[in-house]
């Protein structure tokens, strides 16, 4: 029998790590973690907010997309014109204008006055607008404003639905990626 009227959807935030390693072990957490998340909530269409940053954000936005009927809501924490800047590569560049031709919407906020400053407003728009969390970290502090860690925290206090999935970054001023050993991948959950 047909339902009367759409489900209403099930908005997933995500945040995480730009640098990521053993990707197959992340991306088995992040898959358990939907998995998780779809039997908390059934028969709820999926929608991935995200500001597509390289690694996790992009990670969790494809896996979500690959789920039937999911859609995509890309916030962006700037213009643009500015935030093309931040892509380091041509590949990394094309990865995200892929992911934004996908996007069923496109929140472009207006400029501030630090890149920090834009990262953590497009976060907290994320936070704002979403059910549940998708964390990609590695339970470490916060290296800078609008950070995975500060983003956790916030999505902590609110007592928000959280899958947190354990995985490696880079240490400061270090670009080789590293790992949490047998704890890659794995995924703690809160209020879910």
């Amino acid at each position: 029998m047909a339902e009367s009227g759409a489900q209403e959807e099930l908005r997933i935030g995500v945040t995480g790590h730009r640098v990521l390693t053993e990707v197959p072990r992340v991306l088995a957490g992040v898959e358990a973690a939907l998995d998780r998340i779809e039997a908390a909530f059934p028969g709820r269409p999926l929608v991935v907010v995200s500001c597509l940053a390289e690694g996790a954000d992009r990670l969790v936005a494809e896996a979500v997309l690959r789920r039937e009927g999911a859609r995509l809501v890309a916030v962006s924490p700037m213009p643009r014109r500015e935030l093309v800047a931040d892509f380091t590569t041509a590949e990394s560049l094309a990865e995200f204008e892929g992911l934004l031709a996908r996007a069923a919407e496109v929140v472009e906020l207006p400029a501030r006055a630090t890149r920090n400053e834009a990262y953590a407003a497009a976060n907290e728009r994320m936070l704002d607008g979403i059910d549940v969390l998708v964390a990609v970290w590695d339970g470490e502090g916060a290296l800078g404003r609008g950070g995975t860690a500060e983003v956790f925290a916030q999505a902590r206090a609110r007592r928000m639905p959280i899958a947190w999935v354990h995985a490696g970054s880079r240490r400061p001023g270090i670009l080789e990626p590293t790992a949490l050993g047998a704890d890659q991948g794995n995924v703690t959950y809160e209020n879910l």
